[in-house]
């Protein structure tokens, strides 16, 4: 939550920073003195974090006072006072300065931020109404801070996006305020991502399920695209992201929105049918079971082992891939057999007596191309390394397509693809 980047929350900040590198850590908390020190020297900052209503006003009448005066990290009163829960003193700054309403934080750590999704983030319910309306945007706003990208070095990452702040902090009534007052449910930040995606990438929460439902029940169905369909930039739904990212819980909840049951009229047993679309590998290179294979999360693998993956792969397997396998397994061994074969019986003759090379020590020599094709066996031998010839390059081309799909580093360390094996071959 944005309100804990400054002074009251110390504690919950300390616990965030676990999460940064050994060089952000200590940088961040001399940015965080910094700000402190500049806040305390500045009149209007101080007023605006200490809750002073009167201050500001008298402030406001003072010709040296500037009401859009930004402190260390970029921040403005509006700021400092939506993160202390200052509402008195915001509903002043906006009746002398209105025009602070949308203005957001300039510095590069929090880059974006505005006064409404500060509110958002602390929960702050009747500052969120007081703001949108003295006329926040709730539409465009969007955070590009560094703190909030989705990176290595980041401490969290709600998205950009106001309603994906409200979602992520798991707030239904703000979810609502902010979608009857323009909130768009598909918008995408700068990943591509909605405020589903957002949902999809949060620690395992119980009210994220809830959540999703909730967004969902705002996708108007004559919508050209669905919003749980609307893919990021790296090609996945909310549902696939789940899949990449491990996330069994959302996994389960939304493979049950793809279930239909089927009760049989003359039997007691139950049938489900599930809609495998996204799931089935056939005709889409982004598959579930082509991204949970792929995936670098130990977690997703266990997505294998829940219905209906499991039986999907029972049925490919008994159906088409264990003759695939035994194919292309009896193949490789006549390869390897003629490749044997080959090398086993490559054109030697015995040394000459006279040899006075380095070589004198070998009791063969290699023929000359001249001698190395003469008898019926030398044709057949020269059939079997136009073979093996062949078969390098078809299983170098393999290799190549694949790699290129997967990437060196998974294709190479995925068990699951291959792993070391490739490198033998």
């Amino acid at each position: 939550m944005v309100g804990l980047l400054w002074d009251g929350w110390r504690l919950a900040m300390a616990n965030w920073l676990r999460k940064l590198d050994s060089e952000m850590g200590p940088q961040l908390y001399q940015m965080l003195a910094v700000q402190q020190k500049r806040i305390s020297k500045s009149p209007l900052l101080s007023a605006a974090k200490d809750n002073k209503e009167k201050d500001i006003y008298k402030l406001a009448q003072c010709p040296s006072v500037d009401l859009f005066e930004t402190g260390a990290m970029g921040e403005t009163a509006l700021h400092v006072a939506a993160m202390h829960d200052s509402n008195k003193v915001v509903m002043a700054l906006l009746q002398v300065a209105p025009e602070l309403v949308n203005i957001s934080v300039t510095g590069k750590l929090y880059k974006g931020v505005t006064a409404l999704h500060i509110a958002v983030a602390n929960e702050n319910v009747s500052l969120v109404k007081e703001l949108i309306r003295r006329g926040a945007d709730v539409a465009t706003s969007r955070t590009t801070g560094t703190f909030f990208s989705r990176s290595r070095g980041s401490v969290m990452y709600y998205g950009e996006h106001v309603l994906s702040f409200a979602a992520c902090v798991g707030n239904e009534e703000l979810v609502q305020i902010l979608i009857d007052n323009g909130a768009d449910i598909t918008a995408q930040d700068s990943l591509g991502n909605t405020v589903l995606h957002n949902l999809v990438l949060q620690p395992r929460s119980t009210f994220v399920p809830q959540m999703y439902d909730l967004i969902l029940s705002y996708d108007e169905p004559e919508s050209e695209t669905a919003v749980d369909t609307i893919v990021n930039k790296d090609g996945l739904s909310p549902f696939k992201l789940t899949a990449v990212e491990g996330n069994i819980q959302m996994f389960q909840h939304l493979l049950k929105r793809k279930e239909k049951d089927a009760p049989m009229t003359y039997s007691p047993i139950c049938s489900t049918y599930y809609n495998l679309s996204e799931i089935d590998s056939w005709g889409d290179d982004h598959s579930v079971l082509q991204l949970v294979i792929s995936s670098e999360n130990k977690e997703a693998l266990k997505i294998l082992r829940l219905s209906p993956m499991k039986e999907l792969i029972h049925l490919k397997w008994n159906d088409y891939a264990i003759y695939y396998i035994r194919i292309l397994a009896f193949l490789y061994l006549i390869y390897i057999a003629i490749f044997t074969f080959c090398c086993a019986y490559r054109p030697l003759k015995p040394r000459p007596s006279n040899a006075t090379s380095e070589k004198d020590s070998a009791l063969y020599v290699e023929r000359t191309l001249q001698e190395s094709y003469q008898t019926n066996e030398d044709y057949l031998r020269l059939l079997g390394e136009i073979i093996s010839v062949f078969g390098a390059i078809v299983i170098l081309l393999l290799e190549v397509h694949d790699v290129l799909r997967y990437g060196p580093k998974k294709y190479f360390g995925r068990t699951a693809l291959g792993g070391p094996f490739h490198v033998i071959k």
